[in-house]
């Protein structure tokens, strides 16, 4: 063998990481963390407990079962119920009074079903009689009805051919006579309170500078009233009598409109009749179902008073004094005794 056939070693040297040497040493720490945690928490209790604490804490571990330190909780920083002597947790809560409850805004009671529905079968009652009655079939385009907030509204407005009244008078014709009477027994089937309006036009007056559309709107609207009670409609349940002139026009971009010439016939639910008591001073009442009108009604509905909206007035059967006799008591236009009046366009 040549020198040149020596075999060539190859010596390869692998490097291989160390190997597992286990976790036994984590779960050591974790003892030694939960247990520090622990010895600063009880260092914590130990330093802001009272002396008596600290005795009941002793007493405790002294002797756990028959411990008898007035609290079942070792220590006791406030947080836990402490019962007194011969009284039990219940009772300490019964003798809570428990927070007062918030007060509701008071809020205005609304009509209640059985009120709308008496008024809607009126105005159904109401309406087959207009199509009904030969004597209300003639003039159905000058009766309106319509619910408002006040109740139920019957207007009887006039018609160019056909008006209500004489012309500037309070003298009701035949016919709207007869619409009067025949709507008086359906409107006092039902026990409510009535509100009468007049309106006029805004036809002013030429001939007498001391009477107006106040006094005749007035006038008509008392008129009206004493042919219903003719009819035999309850005067108790007649709860306002009011002119309102040319202030409340029907048709306000013509105000000589013949529409504008009206009597409002206004059946009240029980919140109109309980304002209006409250804005004539009295006492607003529940009016029973069973009766036929509240215990307290207002003085106008007794007495017939006819009401303005700018100045108030008293109603007189007696004719008007002359404005000759200043000795006299004020004048009264109500029921006019005397000449009858030539005025235009009312």
């Amino acid at each position: 063998m040549s020198n040149n056939d020596q075999p060539i070693i190859v010596k390869r040297v692998s490097r291989k990481a160390g190997g597992h040497h286990g976790g036994s040493w984590k779960i050591a720490f974790a003892d030694f963390a939960i247990a520090m945690m622990a010895f600063f928490l009880v260092m914590w209790l130990v330093t802001v407990a009272t002396p008596e604490q600290l005795k009941m804490v002793s007493a405790y571990f002294k002797d756990p079962i028959n411990f008898d330190g007035g609290s079942p909780h070792p220590i006791d920083l406030g947080g836990s119920p402490v019962p007194a002597p011969q009284r039990t947790l219940n009772e300490m809560v019964a003798d809570i009074e428990p927070p007062p409850l918030p007060v509701e805004p008071k809020i205005e009671p609304l009509p209640d079903k059985m009120e709308l529905r008496e008024l809607d079968l009126l105005l159904q009652e109401l309406q087959n009689k207009i199509d009904t009655e030969p004597v209300l079939q003639r003039f159905r385009d000058q009766i309106l009805m319509e619910f408002t907030l006040e109740g139920l509204r019957i207007q009887i407005v006039d018609a160019e051919n056909r008006p209500m009244f004489a012309s500037g008078s309070p003298e009701l014709q035949p016919y709207f006579e007869e619409i009067l009477l025949t709507l008086a027994d359906t409107i006092a089937k039902v026990p409510k309170k009535i509100s009468i309006s007049g309106h006029t036009d805004a036809m002013p007056y030429t001939r007498r500078p001391d009477y107006g559309n106040w006094e005749l709107s007035t006038q008509r609207a008392n008129a009206a009233r004493r042919t219903l009670l003719i009819a035999g409609y309850p005067e108790h349940q007649v709860a306002r009598v009011v002119g309102y002139a040319d202030s409340a026009l029907f048709d306000p971009e013509n105000p000589l409109n013949p529409i504008n010439r009206r009597i409002d016939i206004v059946v009240m639910n029980k919140r109109a009749e309980q304002d209006m008591a409250r804005q004539a001073g009295g006492t607003a009442v529940e009016t029973d179902p069973e009766q036929e009108s509240p215990m307290v009604e207002p003085a106008s509905a007794a007495e017939g008073v006819p009401e303005f909206r700018e100045e108030p007035a008293v109603e007189s059967d007696q004719p008007p004094l002359l404005p000759e006799q200043p000795a006299q008591p004020p004048r009264n236009l109500f029921e006019d005794a005397g000449q009858p009046l030539q005025l235009m366009g009312q």
